[in-house]
């Protein structure tokens, strides 16, 4: 009776400070639910990074024709940013009617359509890193040179991620049990054997970052290179 009193009581205690929850199973037993997290530094091995031309021309030929015009000055300042032509892959060229809105005689605004608008984007995949930093930060003064072109900020991405989660559920396993150890001593009882694992959210987060642990969800930064990769898993445990 006083080992139930003194379990319960640490059962409460552990529960509001570490987020554990108990269960009721068949004969009288219970088992205790337990999150394990891992987590590692990685850092990116790839990048991607998209330019767009963007011109305007009163019909679809003049549209076509200045884009045809800007496309060599853009493969020019990719050249010399020093990518190979490998390394880049032009989606087609798309023209489409370009809608503005005007202001009616009454005050209200409509759209109408003023010509039309072609688009073409070059995307860089390459393992050089810091050259895609060095030309996605060249490419604003190639834009206030009067080139009509649309970017945003490179993507940094992991090539091996499966064989990083892999890795880290292991070590979250392994925390899980460290977890649900401290837990039952406090009431005098002991981890039996495991039964039941999920795994929950993978995280890959900015090398700052400071985030939540959670069960659900997961993220994917790619704005940063250096990173965090962390797995959350939920153990059950039967509990003697």
């Amino acid at each position: 009776m006083i080992r139930t009193i003194v379990f319960s009581v640490a059962l409460v205690i552990a529960a509001a400070v570490l987020g554990y929850q108990v269960k009721q199973v068949g004969g009288g037993r219970e088992s205790i639910s337990v999150k394990g997290l891992a987590e590692k530094p990685i850092k990116a091995d790839q990048a991607e990074w998209s330019v767009q031309l963007q011109v305007k021309g009163a019909t679809i030929a003049e549209a076509l024709a200045r884009l045809r015009k800007e496309k060599p000055a853009l493969d020019q300042f990719l050249a010399r940013a020093g990518f190979e032509p490998a390394a880049l892959v032009e989606s087609n060229e798309s023209v489409e009617p370009n809608f503005e809105e005007v202001e009616g005689s009454n005050g209200n605004l409509r759209s109408v359509q003023v010509g039309h608008v072609a688009r073409q984007s070059v995307t860089v995949r390459t393992a050089d890193i810091s050259r895609i930093i060095q030309a996605s930060k060249a490419i604003v003064q190639f834009q206030a040179d009067g080139h009509p072109v649309n970017f945003g900020p490179p993507q940094f991405l992991v090539s091996n991620l499966e064989e990083v989660k892999m890795s880290l559920i292991g070590a979250a396993m392994k925390n899980s049990r460290v977890r649900a150890g401290e837990f039952a001593k406090n009431g005098d009882v002991k981890v039996g054997p495991m039964r039941s694992a999920s795994q929950g959210a993978f995280y890959i987060l900015p090398a700052s970052a400071n985030a939540d642990v959670s069960d659900w969800g997961g993220t994917y930064d790619k704005s940063t290179v250096e990173k965090i990769a962390r797995v959350v898993v939920t153990v059950d445990y039967r509990i003697d």
